[in-house]
């Protein structure tokens, strides 16, 4: 039996629905995939740090409900958060990376994962930070150090856009993208189709719990401009950075604009995307766009999410699923752990040979 021993770095949403799906799928894991997970530490700001190198009871950590530094009761743990500690010292082959995501410079999330690769532990993260602003030095410290530096669920959660362009549709000349990538913007102009304002909207967002307190990253553009960085330079070999890329948002947008849109066919979607030029160079850009309906994008509502990629064998070729959600992300690092598996088998197998 093969198994991982995680580290949690943030409890949230994304981190405790990765804990209860290990209370509940940790047999299954073992006889589909081949591998368990233990989980070994958990570090979070609001409730503290815990290392156990035995082990925490996943469902314990999920259904208990823990007060502010509420850790410290726990055996191994503490009333305040020490994310250093817990990603360097605790007995970890993986860290599991979910803070919050800092547009400007990434930070803690850059540290937090630079600190796991360089102590020799593979790293899964689900935020756009490090991925948009420091990718080319995360993988090579990665490579350095044998370990894997995993981030599917930075661009559409746990639905595989990268891995898909990159496996998927290898040799098949991917020369752009374009994509619905914020499932928060793409609601609240659904909404605003049925006759809701702008504000209105907006505020039915955010008691879904699509919108977050401030909805400034997602209805301006900003969380979607990570993400066209992200794909770009994934996929299109670029080297960019969010200033490299124009941004607009959805708030200047009126209900006549949309009831306008609809009269002539066509739909208002917020667009993220890039192109390579005949010229080798990247062009990039957010905004606003009105689609024919017959768009391939135009179609996909509410909170969904969806990349046509622009390829020279097959044409576009689009991908829809969920780009938001606790257990949608959740999957995402679990996908992420998956490959680390998987090139660790491989590497088994090899050396064995």
């Amino acid at each position: 039996m093969t198994q991982y021993n995680i580290a949690l770095v943030g409890f949230g949403g994304v981190n405790r629905a990765l804990a209860g799906l290990v209370a509940e799928n940790n047999d299954n894991w073992n006889v589909q995939l081949g591998f368990r997970l233990n989980i070994v530490a958990v570090s979070d700001l609001h409730l503290g740090s815990v290392i156990s190198p035995n082990g925490i009871d996943a469902r314990m950590l999920v259904e208990t409900k823990f007060a502010k530094g509420g850790f410290a009761q726990l055996s191994g743990g503490s009333a305040e958060a020490d994310n250093e500690k817990v990603i360097r010292r605790a007995p970890a082959d993986i860290i599991a990376e979910a803070t919050f995501t800092n547009p400007l410079d990434g930070e803690p999330a850059v540290s937090h994962c630079r600190w796991a690769l360089e102590s020799g532990k593979h790293v899964v993260t689900t935020n756009k930070g490090p991925v948009a602003l420091a990718a080319a030095e995360l993988k090579t410290l990665a490579a350095r150090n044998h370990v894997m530096f995993e981030y599917e669920g930075a661009v559409m959660s746990g639905t595989p856009v990268l891995r898909m362009a990159q496996k998927t549709l290898a040799g098949a000349g991917v020369r752009g993208f374009e994509g619905i990538l914020n499932g928060t913007s793409n609601f609240v102009l659904g909404r605003m189709e049925k006759g809701l304002g702008f504000s209105d909207a907006v505020e039915e967002a955010q008691q879904l719990g699509y919108a977050e307190a401030d909805p400034t990253a997602d209805v301006e553009g900003h969380d979607v401009r990570l993400k066209v960085v992200i794909l770009a330079n994934e996929l299109l070999g670029g080297k960019l950075k969010p200033q490299d890329v124009s941004c607009q948002g959805i708030s200047g947008l009126t209900l006549a604009d949309i009831e306008t849109a609809a009269r002539e066919g066509y739909r208002w979607k917020l667009i993220g995307d890039a192109s390579l030029t005949d010229e080798g160079r990247i062009e990039a850009s957010v905004s606003p766009r009105r689609l024919p309906v017959d768009h391939p994008l135009a179609g996909v509502g509410g909170a969904m999410n969806a990349v046509s990629f622009k390829t020279e064998m097959l044409g576009a070729v689009t991908v829809t699923g969920p780009g938001a959600g606790r257990i949608e992300t959740a999957y995402a690092l679990l996908s992420d752990i998956i490959a680390i598996h998987q090139a660790r088998s491989t590497t088994v197998k090899k050396e064995a040979a």
